[in-house]
């Protein structure tokens, strides 16, 4: 990887883990927490928002094996509403947490499933590519259309990475040796603007606040989806196009252990 591109992954990231992880006292805390009645929330909130998720699945390891009990059931058990929705979103493996909402949003049960990728549609969409250009002679010019122009920005994101896998090139080289005049550049727009994911997200996060109510599954799908990759870039953009932080509207919109833990997870503003 190159050192530009790890520096901006590593700027981007609000969630970075401890440093000087040990999992066997995380998960005693989270024990006492949890142990006898009530529970101490904001115990809770410390050690979970302040571990990667990798860190989070050795913590669930580590409570199993000192008591005997699923740390995510535990939870589950002494937590409710929007919540425990949000610390189980934090307690899944990426792609488990992915595959989860994927199913639940098409069964009808979340806000949308325009956030979500098909990892197998977007390998064959770039062996798709691959194959409509580089492994022909001449273009399919229809299929590069097709896909650059039906498919959701976040697809798209993971299509150009898996095709630059297969090609060895990126999508934007492919375009300009393929293609030529005002359908070279129309392609080529397409793809600057989708790799801009940072405005898409800021605003997917906007709306997700914005008005009456709250939109609690998109808020916590992508706040919890990018804490590791890119949170910090986005509420950046946030603040370009709509004069506010992230982290003001969430206080204004959210409460109590909830909006803790959201902060938490979004870090500061500096």
């Amino acid at each position: 990887m190159a050192w530009w591109k790890a520096w901006m992954e590593q700027e981007g990231v609000t969630v970075k883990g401890s440093p000087h992880f040990n999992p066997d006292p995380d998960a005693e805390t989270l024990y006492k927490a949890m142990k006898g009645i009530g529970t101490n929330e904001q115990a809770i909130i410390d050690v979970l928002t302040k571990r990667s998720n990798a860190q989070r699945q050795q913590i669930a390891k580590s409570f199993k094996a000192q008591f005997g009990k699923d740390l995510t059931e535990t939870l589950q058990s002494e937590l409710s509403g929007k919540f425990e929705r949000l610390i189980m979103a934090l307690m899944y493996p990426p792609y488990k947490y992915e595959a989860k909402e994927l199913h639940d949003a098409m069964k009808g049960s979340r806000d949308d499933v325009s956030g979500f990728v098909d990892p197998g549609q977007a390998i064959q969409d770039a062996q798709d590519l691959y194959a409509a250009g580089e492994k022909i002679h001449g273009t399919d010019e229809m299929k590069f259309i097709t896909i650059l122009c039906t498919r959701s920005a976040t697809h798209l994101m993971r299509v150009f990475e898996e095709y630059e896998k297969i090609a060895s090139k990126s999508i934007e080289d492919s375009i300009k040796s393929e293609t030529h005049g005002s359908l070279e550049e129309a392609m080529l727009t397409v793809v600057k603007c989708t790799r801009n994911l940072h405005s898409y997200f800021a605003e997917r996060l906007y709306y997700a606040l914005k008005g009456a109510g709250t939109r609690d599954g998109t808020l916590i799908r992508n706040i919890v989806s990018r804490s590791e990759i890119d949170l910090n870039l986005i509420k950046c953009q946030f603040t370009k196009m709509y004069g506010k932080t992230l982290s003001s509207m969430i206080m204004g919109d959210t409460s109590g252990d909830y909006k803790n833990a959201l902060l938490n997870l979004v870090g500061s503003d500096s």
